[in-house]
């Protein structure tokens, strides 16, 4: 059922899945007919992460995405051990058995195009109320925020949020640490943020290595850092989605759930950008579960910004060869 070339293949889709910071720390072993779900223990991110929360999720986007490339060839995703379930835990996340039966999923459609969004959304489109209407109806898991007023407040938060761990030294170098701010950078375009995806021109990529670098205690001392790392005009100029779980739910499945109200907004013709210091920060999650009536058994897992982008490419994924994610 599962040789080689298939096995890339897939591999090659699944790979496609969001991770925090691109830093794809998901690899893959072929085992007969099932698959090894292995985490590379060489990327973690000790300072944003500490507790492996948002690595975990990572890994259960891309098991969502194998179970999507597996759809679009008659397989599907037939059992999941954990490793919580009694496995050995050195490395391994999850071992998935493969089973006939399997069906296109109409999200696999949006995996291709699917990408961070990190410029301003366009402010007049006449479409975006029953784009927006699509998305509410086929997830349970978003609150959608889209009144102007209730949007500035959340664009104002997320400032707050943000500049709240840059003031971390250790956590600002870390994010430094994935960005691939010049193309002379030996790890542009496979892996981290490049300046491309951050959506940063030649100069502008020059000036955030700088501000994000050397300059950053100075900028701080003098109320500078604060405005030179805003995004509220980005963040104001769309609307918001609050992304939430059951409480106590495995954050592999989480990932999955993630994966897919992603995809289910790139299908429903809308770009989006995680905001993922707005529900890092104790503080901003409190704020927003309790404005905007997350419901009592659910958590807030993320928030995206979207809307419709004034224009728009093909997308670009940077990511790892299959040599380095496929392990013998």
């Amino acid at each position: 059922m599962l040789d080689p070339q298939l096995f890339q293949d897939l591999v090659a889709e699944a790979r496609l899945a969001p991770s925090v910071h691109n830093i794809q720390p998901t690899r893959w072993r072929r085992e007969g007919d099932s698959i090894l779900v292995l985490a590379d223990e060489s990327r973690r991110l000790p300072a944003a992460d500490p507790s492996g929360h948002d690595i975990r999720l990572s890994h259960g986007a891309a098991i969502e995405g194998l179970s999507l490339a597996l759809g679009l060839r008659g397989l599907r995703i037939g059992g999941i051990e954990t490793a919580v379930d009694g496995m050995p835990a050195q490395g391994v996340v999850a071992r998935i058995t493969l089973a006939p039966g399997g069906e296109a999923d109409p999200l696999a459609g949006a995996v291709a195009s699917r990408a961070s969004w990190r410029g301003a959304f366009r402010q007049r489109d006449p479409d975006l109320p029953s784009r927006l209407a699509h998305l509410d109806e086929v997830t349970d898991d978003l609150v959608i925020i889209g009144v102007s007023d209730a949007v500035s407040e959340v664009a104002d938060l997320a400032d707050r949020a943000a500049f709240h761990f840059l003031c971390d030294d250790a956590h600002r170098r870390e994010l430094l640490h994935w960005m691939r701010l010049s193309r002379a950078d030996p790890r542009y375009g496979l892996d981290g943020l490049d300046a491309q995806a951050l959506a940063l021109g030649r100069i502008e990529a020059i000036a955030a290595s700088l501000v994000l670098g050397p300059l950053f205690p100075a900028l701080r001392r003098v109320g500078l850092a604060a405005p030179l790392t805003s995004e509220r005009g980005k963040t104001a100029s769309g609307v918001i989605a609050l992304f939430h779980r059951p409480i106590g739910e495995d954050v592999l499945q989480t990932g999955r759930a993630f994966y897919r109200a992603w995809l289910a907004m790139e299908r429903a013709g809308l770009a989006a950008c995680p905001i993922s210091v707005l529900a890092d920060w104790p503080l901003s999650n409190a704020a927003l579960v309790e404005r905007f009536a997350v419901p009592s058994d659910r958590r807030l897992v993320n928030v995206f910004r979207m809307g419709s982008p004034p224009q728009r490419g093909p997308a670009r994924h940077a990511r790892l060869a299959l040599h380095d994610l496929i392990v013998r």
